[in-house]
């Protein structure tokens, strides 16, 4: 169902302009407006205050939250300013608008720490709500693939991994040599108790960690970095490296097999893109994904949040077209890289040196 809601506080007569166009480009483009009480709404404008930065109560996990919060003054660092408010709003994204005179700066900021501007100047409304609407409704209206089925099935022999999960623990450190690993998130420093509750269940999320590795164990399954986990020690499987076997599209959920009597980490919110690179490419044997960037590479159009068929599809699409789909370096928008190899050592070998820190936001 393609409809839409307006929820939080107050609004300040420029709140109130922009809501009245989001409403109008939204409702132009086929989508209803329905009061917040509605049930099953796909997206939400949730504006927030700085003292009091109210989440919106999701009834399910399609629902997409969009926060909205502006100031008069324009922080040394926006993007560190401006993250924690993402997270203490429990937002899909955030809309962080700057108040400079006449012109007025909306950075666009995503969890996976992608980070944009669109510049509002005054005259030209028609375009900036049309420039708006598609940034967000793409990415807004993509299907997320991030439950996981565990089944205590892991043959005995693989409860202590093996030589491939020695090797994605050495290429973990590797990552954290290179310093492409940033340091987790500290979801608990931000947000109460209840809010960590409602995260975990709609999302299944205890911690934020960014980048992950993966290796191909046979034709049918891969070994994967859990979600949230340090990438620089993983040791333990069931909790650090996962067992994927695949994806159950009934279910929508991706499929793992760990150790009985063990609480599992959740899967990679990745796990489906490297499913279908596996799937498709028998010459694929490892993939490594990270917050960097590489000069010269293709990329997708659209920045899909992690965790979605769309960016999944991106990814797989642009692997497909690769010279060589085995050796592919491919730039995810606002993102970062995925770069696919024979083995992890064949993809750190090509990518050393080569490394940009930034990613380029556009």
């Amino acid at each position: 169902m393609k409809n839409f809601t307006i929820a939080g506080g107050e609004k300040t007569p420029f709140l109130t302009w922009y809501m009245e166009g989001l409403i109008d480009k939204f409702s132009a483009e086929g989508y209803k407006f329905c009061e917040e009480t509605a049930e099953e709404i796909k997206i939400v404008f949730n504006v927030i205050n700085q003292e009091k930065p109210r989440p919106y109560r999701r009834k399910a996990q399609a629902t997409f939250v969009v926060s909205i919060l502006e100031t008069n003054e324009e922080p040394e660092e926006v993007f560190e300013t401006a993250y924690p408010y993402l997270i203490r709003s429990l937002a899909n994204h955030l809309i962080f608008i700057v108040h400079n005179g006449d012109t007025k700066d909306f950075y666009f900021i995503t969890p996976e720490q992608g980070f944009y501007k669109l510049t509002y100047t005054g005259g030209e409304e028609k375009d900036f709500f049309h420039r708006t609407y598609k940034r967000l409704e793409p990415v807004a209206t993509a299907q997320l693939v991030i439950d996981n089925h565990f089944a205590d099935d892991l043959k005995d022999h693989l409860w202590n991994g093996n030589e491939i999960t020695k090797k994605m623990y050495l290429s973990g450190k590797k990552l954290d040599e290179m310093n492409l690993l940033p340091a987790p998130f500290p979801l608990e420093k931000y947000l109460s108790e209840r809010d960590m509750r409602q995260l975990k269940k709609l999302y299944g999320i205890g911690g934020l960690s960014y980048g992950n590795l993966s290796s191909r164990h046979d034709d049918q399954t891969f070994w994967m970095s859990a979600s949230g986990v340090n990438k620089a020690n993983m040791r333990v499987i069931g909790q650090d490296i996962l067992y994927i076997k695949g994806f159950n599209s009934n279910k929508n959920a991706i499929e793992v097999s760990v150790p009985p009597k063990i609480s599992p980490k959740r899967a990679s919110v990745d796990a489906i893109e490297h499913w279908m690179i596996y799937k498709e490419h028998p010459d694929v044997g490892a993939i490594v994904h990270i917050h960097a960037w590489m000069d010269g590479i293709e990329a997708t159009e659209i920045n899909y949040p992690c965790g979605t068929i769309e960016l999944a599809e991106s990814v797989a699409n642009l692997v497909r077209k690769a010279k060589d789909p085995a050796r592919a370096v491919i730039g995810l928008k606002n993102h970062g890289l995925t770069i696919t190899g024979r083995s992890l050592d064949d993809i750190f070998d090509r990518i050393e040196g080569q490394v940009i820190p930034q990613v380029p936001m556009a």
